[in-house]
């Protein structure tokens, strides 16, 4: 009898805010491999906030996530059968298995499937601190920002996938870390668990105002590097602390992601204070990974790193799991078990 995979879709695209009308859940046979291919049977799928913005059609960074067509992410599993030789039945695995049962792969095409080591690292964990996300903060970091030990940087979403692991590296960096996140306990986290030397809730602090004057308070020498994932209100109120030649990496807009524009409040400021503000995708420095995954595994390996998941149960969740991380409901890293 023939395995039956069960699948989310994507069934329309949002205009503006998404819901669940936007996914639909199917099923189908799992079609027999043929040479070079890999069945693998996903445990977790990764939610991430890029996926919003390809769930539009407009002009962006990567193709449009395709209409009645399997979600598209991260997810890692076992091999449960293969006709690839440098695959067997029994491996755990990482690769973009979209938001469904089974995936089946090209063992042949690089970097598509990749065998990981789970002696030492959950399995899980190379979809969050050992995976794109903590590669996302490694390259930020280590490209972008490039900071000299005393220097204060900042970033929001601090208790998120990226931002927890950004802070953290930060710190071993010899440098100052003030995150922004929402709310006691995400700032409580930040500071008391991942060793944040401050944390700004910007819920508390709702108004360009008092936001500025809760950064002062937290970066009183000003900052020198950015780390940014929301934009709008909050890269305003940053940019204003920025130092003289200050550097800012833009890696999510989440702010923005349901089609709102983020206009600038004082684009001045970038000239006025020298800034270097560049936004990068990190698909696009794959020469780097091998680097940032050695460090980041050995740091979690050891314990030096840590981090924190949200996991919601079953493939049927997948889509308010997802409504919910657009929304800061979840803590750390968003996973759906499947397994």
């Amino acid at each position: 009898m023939s395995l039956i995979n069960h699948q989310v879709q994507l069934a329309s695209r949002p205009d503006g805010e998404p819901s669940i009308a936007n996914f639909r859940h199917v099923q189908s046979p799992v079609a027999a491999l043929q040479d070079g291919q890999v069945l693998v049977r996903n445990h977790y799928l990764s939610l991430d906030p890029y996926m919003r913005g390809r769930m539009n059609d407009g002009k962006s960074y990567a193709a449009p996530q395709p209409l009645d067509a399997v979600m598209q992410g991260g997810a890692v599993g076992e091999v449960v059968e293969s006709r690839h030789p440098h695959f067997a039945a029994g491996d755990k695995v990482v690769g973009a298995g979209g938001w469904q049962q089974y995936a089946v792969f090209d063992g042949a095409t690089p970097g598509l499937l990749r065998k990981v080591d789970t002696t030492h690292i959950p399995l899980q964990a190379y979809l969050g601190a050992v995976g794109m996300p903590g590669v996302t903060a490694w390259v930020g970091l280590n490209m972008i920002i490039a900071p000299k030990a005393g220097e204060t940087v900042v970033v929001s979403a601090a208790s998120g996938a990226v931002g927890g692991v950004l802070g953290q590296l930060t710190k071993a960096r010899g440098c100052r870390v003030v995150g922004i996140a929402g709310g006691p306990e995400k700032c409580a986290y930040t500071v008391g668990e991942l060793g944040f030397d401050a944390c700004v809730d910007y819920k508390a602090h709702r108004d360009f105002k008092a936001l500025s004057a809760a950064l002062k308070d937290a970066a009183p020498g000003g900052i020198d590097g950015c780390f940014e994932n929301v934009g709008g209100l909050i890269l305003d109120a940053v940019m204003a602390r920025m130092n003289a030649f200050g550097r800012i990496a833009l890696c999510g807009m989440i702010a923005g992601y349901n089609g709102q524009p983020l206009p600038m409040l004082n684009p001045s400021l970038i000239l006025i204070s020298r800034l270097k503000m560049q936004g990068f995708i990190v698909s696009e420095h794959m020469d780097l990974w091998p680097e940032a995954l050695k460090e980041l595994g050995q740091r979690v390996a050891s314990g030096q790193l840590k981090y924190r998941e949200t996991v919601a149960q079953g493939l049927e969740s997948a889509p308010e799991a997802f409504l919910g991380l657009l929304k800061g409901r979840n803590f750390g890293k968003q996973l759906v078990k499947l397994v």
